[in-house]
């Protein structure tokens, strides 16, 4: 008989207890070398429009699955050590996600290298639809006190202030929080940048038509390129000219003088959050951590056009450029450190 069927019996029988069957052996962690993070799928995650996971999975032969109740989709994976994840639309979806990745027994993320590559909206004074920008910083644009348009003081240039502060783009004198400007790993943006620089982003006719209507903003008119430039994430999806006004007074407040925003998005705080959580127990490296963002559309309207008109415009081409340049650039990082993993396992490129 088995011990674990009689526990009442055996003593009522006079019987010695048996000796404890030993536990199944834990399965060791899986190594992982690289995660994709990538925030929204149309439909399934193969086999129709891509998003930003599908090409990962599809290109990158990710074939092995896992369950992940905890996030939004499966998780995905191949042979060579690339992990795939895709968190969900918005600043909490990929905080949850993201922890829920980080704390799974399943994978081992200690050495693994972080890039969240996807679409973004696009500062037209610095990029064109299809750019390609490698972030040294991430900034949250919730985390404020906002007013509504028809009660802005006349002295001011918008209604939104920093936590404690008493008037816009000035310093908080009061209280605030520690989650709004995410430091990356300046080296390895640097590296990631001059490894990609010269890759031809490919262009098309719709994002060219579109572009053209930019007369006047040379970058927003040219062909999609590779650059260095920062990110902030909202979970509002904010839009025109004053705003984006805003947005570059917010970054170089909350980052310096040197820092530039570029792209703007909805979740790559969420991400960071958790990310910083995770490398207080060593689950993750915050100095591996690259982001990636796309222009699908321009954060202003053109010229001639009202913010109303351009916040609703549709993408051109569907965002499918930027969608293609986010894998295309993004791969080129990944490939390095996969074929050259017993280089980059244990020194971070462009140093800490």
């Amino acid at each position: 008989m088995n011990c674990r069927s009689l526990p009442i019996l055996l003593p009522l029988l006079g019987l010695a207890a048996c000796a404890k069957e030993p536990l199944p052996r834990a399965a060791a962690p899986i190594p992982v070398k690289v995660v994709v993070v990538a925030m929204f799928e149309h439909g399934k995650v193969t086999g129709d429009e891509a998003g930003e996971f599908q090409l990962w999975v599809e290109r990158g032969k990710l074939d092995k699955s896992f369950e992940f109740p905890m996030g939004e989709y499966e998780l995905r994976m191949n042979d060579a050590g690339v992990l795939a994840i895709c968190t969900g639309g918005g600043i909490t979806n990929a905080t949850a996600s993201i922890m829920a990745l980080g704390t799974d027994q399943r994978f081992d993320l200690s050495k693994a290298y972080w890039l969240v590559a996807g679409i973004a909206g696009g500062d037209p004074l610095d990029v064109s639809l299809g750019t390609a920008a490698w972030s040294r910083t991430v900034v949250d644009g919730d985390l404020l006190y906002e007013i509504d348009a028809r009660e802005i003081p006349a002295e001011w240039p918008y209604g939104l202030l920093p936590l404690g502060a008493k008037k816009p783009n000035d310093k908080a004198d009061g209280w605030t929080v520690d989650t709004i400007n995410f430091p990356l790993n300046g080296g390895l943006a640097q590296w990631a940048y001059e490894l990609t620089k010269d890759h031809p982003v490919a262009d098309s006719a719709g994002i060219a038509e579109f572009r053209a209507q930019f007369k006047g903003y040379d970058n927003a008119t040219k062909p999609p390129f590779v650059t260095i430039g920062e990110s902030l994430a909202s979970s509002t999806y904010w839009h025109g000219e004053k705003m984006n006004t805003w947005a570059n007074d917010w970054v170089k407040l909350q980052s310096g003088a040197d820092y530039n925003f570029m792209m703007t998005n909805m979740e790559d705080t969420g991400t960071l959050t958790a990310l910083r959580r995770l490398s207080r127990t060593h689950r993750a490296d915050l100095q591996r951590v690259m982001v990636l963002r796309t222009a699908s559309n321009y954060t202003m309207p053109p010229p001639g056009e009202t913010a109303a008109w351009s916040t609703t415009a549709p993408y051109p081409e569907k965002g499918l450029p930027a969608i293609e340049a986010a894998y295309q650039v993004g791969n080129l990082v990944v490939q390095e450190l996969i074929g050259n993993w017993a280089k980059y396992e244990q020194a971070v490129p462009g140093g800490t």
